[in-house]
């Protein structure tokens, strides 16, 4: 029974892949059952090498796609990712709870410079600072941590 269901899903991935180039012709015979070898493409696929965990800061801010990010994105990805170089060149890796952008000091609102997170000009009285240098042109920023960073 068991051997039956298995080449039944041999069969169906024998149809559904024969026009990608990854399933060769060759069988090979186990106890009067007929299988396919699969290529090593397609296992490669099916079970993709484990990327090594790349110790190296994210930079912020990078550019992906024509825009201007200031944190992790998840474009084209189920988990947040981070570009590891200022223009995307394809270097990058998934973020941690380490990787949020850090605070821009000193930054310029309205007509002050901070040197530290502010409460001013948030109606909900928590902490915030800009991640870039002016933050009146720019318009990014970020709530700051307990530690206010």
């Amino acid at each position: 029974m068991e051997m039956k269901v298995l080449s039944k899903l041999w069969i169906s991935a024998s149809q559904t892949l024969a026009n990608t180039g990854l399933l060769r012709r060759s069988c090979y015979n186990t106890g009067g059952w007929s299988i396919p070898r699969v290529s090593a493409e397609l296992i490669a696929h099916l079970h993709p090498p484990v990327p090594e965990f790349v110790d190296r800061d994210c930079v912020f801010p990078f550019v992906y796609g024509d825009v201007t990010h200031y944190n992790c994105i998840s474009i084209h990805s189920d988990y947040d990712w981070c570009s590891l170089d200022t223009e995307f060149q394809g270097r990058w890796r998934y973020c941690t709870g380490q990787d949020p952008p850090k605070c821009s000091f000193p930054f310029f609102f309205k007509q002050k410079i901070f040197h530290h997170c502010t409460k001013e000009g948030y109606i909900f009285n928590r902490s915030w600072c800009s991640l870039t240098k002016n933050y009146n042109r720019d318009r990014k920023w970020k709530q700051c941590s307990p530690q206010n960073f």
